[in-house]
């Protein structure tokens, strides 16, 4: 690899992630959290960098990737779990949801009040998919465009905003507000699960790998090395823009009543540059969420050609666009309402699995452990998952709601301590386990 080659791809994989959710919510944190921002901030940088970090880290670790890491519980689950995964964060999910919000911010403002705002969101989106397909086609491309010419311009407009936002905005933090009052790093860490990130990272992986060997690296020691690199300098980007957009949302809770980070973004870009501010902002999150979505699409294509032998990569890339300007079409409120419940359920399950990871030698790379620790918290990120989507569990809610950690919404964690410590017990004093086959970790 070249000398700043590093660097490209550390910026295509901080453009793939840095879409909607990466934008929103951080100013509405600041917003809500006030003098508890550092607490919270915290809380939100650990699941919003540090835990997809952590993914990167494990499919770096593991030969094989996600895939290998997942068979670890079985080959079935493997393929299940990671279907569901990509399409969440694929077709069905985060890319309408990006596209939709790309809309709302950077063409409804020049629209609004028009009475065929459903023919406009049309076009867009027909302009929008046609564009992320012709550059997802070709995968060798993605860190010439997104890594050399998109982010540095992405970048350049962020720290226009926030800079110019640092100096001019003058209001100071206000008292936490609602569950930032009594449990600010907590509301944070649950608030970083809706950046989809940790589960961006489960795809992403394969993404970065594969723009690292096309560099002319197939050593696995050298390739992990890399993907490090690259991880680390997304990651310090990542948390730099959310603390900047977080001090500019906690600045901003003073100009009035904002109900998301959208609101806020759009008053602090009026009220900074006029009408010229509505088209920064505009280009910021029409920039963010399209190479978001260009990631995304490349990621469904390279891992389900993989998976279905007869499906080539430019099918599976089409297929992807096509469901995605459909959904899209549907509007972004119907999308919302699916994404709190799927990330309650799913992010606990990813958090567990690649915990275990790091410590697969120390219960000796039995498969037991898996099944039990994901099992058990698995139960009950389900439960959780159905209540955030308004269903009345009863008796079951009861238990779920006295779990430690259940205030803070994070009821799974002792359920997972517990079937962990099963896994082990079972291991160690029952039948002989089923022992998983040998892996090739990469030193």
């Amino acid at each position: 690899m070249r000398k700043f080659d590093s660097l490209f791809i550390g910026l295509m994989l901080f453009s793939m992630f840095f879409g909607a959710g990466n934008l929103i919510f951080p100013p509405f944190l600041g917003a809500q959290s006030g003098t508890s921002f550092w607490l919270a901030m915290a809380g939100f940088v650990l699941t919003a960098v540090g835990l997809p970090l952590i993914v990167l880290f494990a499919i770096a670790r593991v030969k094989g990737g996600i895939q290998a890491i997942g068979n670890r519980v079985h080959p079935v689950f493997s393929t299940i779990f990671m279907v569901v995964v990509y399409l969440s964060i694929g077709p069905f999910l985060a890319i309408p949801r990006n596209a939709n919000v790309a809309f709302e911010m950077g063409v409804m403002p020049f629209v609004n009040g028009s009475p065929n705002t459903t023919l406009v969101l049309l076009l867009f989106s027909v302009v929008f998919f046609l564009l992320v397909y012709l550059i997802s086609l070709n995968p060798t491309n993605l860190e010439r465009y997104l890594g050399r010419f998109i982010t540095p311009i992405l970048l350049v407009a962020m720290v226009i905003l926030c800079v110019v936002g640092f100096l001019k905005l003058d209001g100071n933090f206000q008292a936490p507000a609602g569950e930032y009052e009594s449990g600010a790093f907590f509301k944070g860490f649950l608030e970083g699960y809706n950046t989809m990130d940790a589960l961006a990272a489960l795809a992403f992986g394969i993404v970065i790998l594969t723009a690292i060997r096309q560099r002319g690296v197939s050593d696995e020691k050298r390739l992990k090395g890399y993907m490090l690199k690259a991880a680390l300098i997304a990651g310090t980007l990542l948390a730099a823009v959310y603390v900047s957009l977080g001090i500019v949302g906690a600045k901003m809770a003073t100009k009035g009543d904002f109900v998301n980070g959208t609101q806020i973004l759009s008053a602090v870009s009026s009220n900074l540059f006029g009408q010229s501010g509505t088209v920064l902002i505009g280009l910021i999150f029409t920039l963010a969420c399209f190479t978001t979505v260009v990631g995304l699409t490349s990621a469904c294509g390279q891992y389900f050609s993989n998976l279905i032998p007869k499906a080539t990569y430019k099918t599976v890339v089409l297929v992807t666009t096509l469901i995605g300007f459909t959904l899209t079409n549907m509007g972004l409120a119907q999308i919302l309402k699916i994404s709190v419940p799927f990330l309650t359920t799913a992010y606990p399950l990813t958090i567990v699995l690649i915990v275990l990871t790091f410590f697969h030698n120390l219960f000796k790379s039995l498969r037991i452990v898996y099944v039990s620790a994901l099992s058990f918290a698995g139960v009950f990120a389900v439960i959780s998952g159905l209540n955030a989507f308004g269903l009345k569990l009863g008796p079951v809610e009861v238990l779920r709601s006295s779990l430690p950690l259940a205030a803070v919404g994070l009821e799974w964690v002792v359920p997972a301590l517990i079937g962990t410590l099963v896994g082990v017990m079972v291991a160690k004093f029952g039948k002989k386990p089923e022992p998983i086959q040998s892996e090739k970790l990469v030193n």
